[in-house]
């Protein structure tokens, strides 16, 4: 059975959140209300170490910002999270241990623990 990871961000996926987020990660990082893209992202891109795990993890990834989530699944949680998806939807990491990771690393540990062993 395949898995797929959803990464959920705390956003909205429009234009004029787009720069609400990228004057809060700047100005006030501290105000930030989506701490997995303060994990993943730096105020411009994505950060590369990050690319790389996600890219290397050998299971489909999905990432969504909370309204387009909501349109394609039908479903609402307190956002930031991270999904595994079989044959339903379950929560991987909620918001509150992401809000407790302290950086990239301790974010990618805790991925880790849920994807499959590797052959």
């Amino acid at each position: 059975m395949t898995m797929t990871l959803i990464f959920v961000y705390n956003t909205d996926s429009n234009p004029i959140s787009s720069l609400i987020d990228l004057g809060h990660k700047i100005l006030s990082p501290e105000t930030y209300n989506c701490s997995l893209c303060k994990l993943t992202h730096g105020p411009f891109a994505e950060i590369e170490a990050w690319k790389a795990f996600r890219i290397s993890i050998g299971v489909p990834v999905e990432f969504l910002h909370r309204d387009e989530f909501e349109k394609k699944y039908e479903q609402r949680f307190e956002y930031p999270l991270i999904l595994k998806k079989t044959t339903a939807v379950e929560v991987l990491l909620p918001k509150e241990e992401i809000d407790r990771l302290t950086d990239l690393d301790a974010l990618i540990a805790a991925v880790k623990k849920h994807l499959p062993a590797k052959e």
